[in-house]
């Protein structure tokens, strides 16, 4: 009688201990599918929840006053707006986000605001991601609280802003900040305002150093830059980068955690069922080994046993963690909703090549100690 054979007339012969042993795989296999899908997902949830927070990194010109910077927030001196361009097209730079602007206080009917030109967000080289703050048509305006409720305008009107007509296409809600006297417009129609044409005040950016720990981020920023634009500053807000470094890395730690204690528990689980099926077919064993199946050929009925239980619980459990993933996943990420109903397919060739090696592993000692049975020993008991 072949191995094979013996294989499935022990799976029939035993079927509920095989459907356990199946069992506890399918659950290992579900967990670790549903939980790696949902790590992902989170990943990209919070990196864009943490979007919210703003540019972390901002770049002036290096003679602008950095006393009336830190004071205002705004430079003082200007920088070619050719360089936002030159850091788009430097593929080592280590961003996410990239937006000029042109900052100046103007005066408005009877009141200071401060008029901002947004430039359109640049991406990395083969990188399209949507921009993270609104960006403004040409001959449009978005204006700030304050502003409108000073002054009385409301959406759909015009403002004549130095001799250039703005169509005020939203007003913005209340922050309780700076943005509340901001006027926002497009920076081609802002450059024109203040007789400034091709200059910018800063660029505005979004690193993406949140996992670097062997080295300083800013210093590392501040290489990559300086080497493109020796005539430039580069500042961190410090706040914003370290939370949102501190929030990725949490979450990534969270299910790297997680997987190990889940993967041992079923490993555990697969191991006693192995046990247990051994201990109770010790006779059978016995009988194997009178009629003259060597050691070899009983290992390999446990193991096989086990590598076919992995299997089958691996195809079922990337089935079912796929499925829960997809039926879960949209309602708890929102955001990142469309990119998690994808399934993960890489996965599926490893999944089908791990989980049996590892249910053959877990099944490895009780293997041994079947082989080690001394069969006369054996056949004495009743």
């Amino acid at each position: 009688m072949i191995t094979p054979t013996l294989i499935f007339k022990e799976i029939r012969h035993r079927m509920m201990n095989f459907l356990l042993a199946v069992m506890a795989v399918v659950t290992a296999v579900t967990l670790y599918i549903g939980f790696y899908t949902a790590s992902l997902a989170a990943e990209r949830e919070t990196a864009r929840l943490m979007l919210s927070m703003g540019y972390n990194l901002r770049i002036i010109a290096a003679d602008a006053d950095m006393d009336r910077f830190l004071l205002t927030g705004v430079p003082d001196a200007t920088m070619p707006q050719e360089y936002l361009q030159q850091l788009a097209d430097a593929g080592h730079i280590s961003y996410n986000h990239l937006m000029a602007d042109l900052q100046q206080e103007i005066t408005l009917g009877d009141m200071t605001v401060l008029l901002t030109g947004l430039a359109p967000e640049v991406c990395p080289p083969g990188k399209k991601t949507p921009p993270i703050t609104f960006q403004v048509a040409p001959g449009q305006a978005y204006i700030g609280h304050r502003i409108a409720q000073t002054l009385g305008i409301n959406e759909g009107q015009t403002l004549d802003v130095r001799g250039t007509p703005l169509k005020v296409v939203r007003t913005l809600a209340e922050s309780g900040a700076i943005d509340d006297i901001r006027l926002h417009c497009h920076i081609a129609d802002a450059q024109a305002i203040l007789n400034l044409p091709g200059r910018i005040s800063q660029i505005q950016a979004v690193d993406c150093l949140c996992f670097e720990t062997s080295t300083d981020p800013v210093k590392v920023l501040r290489t990559e830059i300086g080497r493109i634009l020796p005539q430039a500053r580069v500042l961190q807000v410090k706040s914003i980068a370290d939370a949102r470094t501190r929030q990725r890395q949490m979450v990534r730690n969270l299910f790297a955690v997680i997987m190990p204690f889940i993967v041992l528990a079923c490993g555990v689980w697969i191991a006693v069922l192995a046990v247990t099926n051994v201990r109770d077919r010790r006779q059978e064993i016995g009988i194997l080994r009178a009629l003259g199946y060597h050691s070899p050929t009983i290992a390999t009925l446990f193991l096989g046993k086990a590598a076919l239980t992995g299997l089958i619980g691996a195809a079922v459990g990337f089935s079912a963690g796929t499925l829960l993933a997809l039926h879960f996943g949209p309602g708890v990420f929102k955001i990142t909703a469309r990119t998690i109903i994808t399934p993960q397919w890489p996965l599926l060739g490893w999944i089908l090549i791990i989980a049996p090696l590892l249910a053959a592993v877990a099944s490895f000692i009780p293997a041994m100690i079947a082989v080690a049975y001394d069969p006369a020993v054996t056949l004495r008991e009743e």
